[in-house]
């Protein structure tokens, strides 16, 4: 039986032997790219379709395309992740985290911000003092009484 970690694996291979970017994928199967690899490695499920296309346009084993539209079972093993990249964010969140749920709270009522309607950009942006990495996120304003 073929397992999502499986399905990453073969996908991170195909990517690497056709010299494929993230972006380069995205755009043979028409999703965004943090959709395309949140959901190529596992923490997301491709539509039927997509999962279809993807699997034809990596060469990858038909079994794949029903791995990838199965719904995840979100584990996460680690508290922080130790990988520099990575631990940036769990920091920003550490420190900039009670200070987006009130401004959150004022702007919009008690609620949160949906991960699942959410939508999410990475761009180099230049600056004299050396180039930005810049993140844009949005996401559906859920009231806590509304679900």
């Amino acid at each position: 039986m073929m397992t999502k970690d499986d399905v990453a694996l073969m996908i991170l291979e195909a990517k690497k032997t056709a010299g494929l970017t993230w972006e380069g994928i995205a755009e043979k199967i028409d999703m965004s790219p943090v959709f395309t690899h949140s959901a190529c490695v596992g923490m997301n499920a491709f539509p039927p379709e997509k999962a279809e296309l993807l699997v034809a346009t990596l060469g990858l084993p038909q079994e794949a395309a029903l791995v990838l539209s199965e719904s995840p079972n979100k584990v996460f093993a680690q508290t922080v992740p130790t990988d520099p990249c990575i631990y940036r964010f769990y920091e920003i969140v550490g420190v900039y985290g009670p200070t987006l749920k009130a401004l959150i709270h004022e702007k919009f009522g008690d609620g949160i911000m949906s991960a699942i309607d959410f939508e999410m950009s990475v761009v180099r942006e230049p600056n004299p003092k050396g180039d930005r990495v810049k993140v844009e996120m949005s996401g559906k304003y859920l009231q806590y009484n509304a679900w």
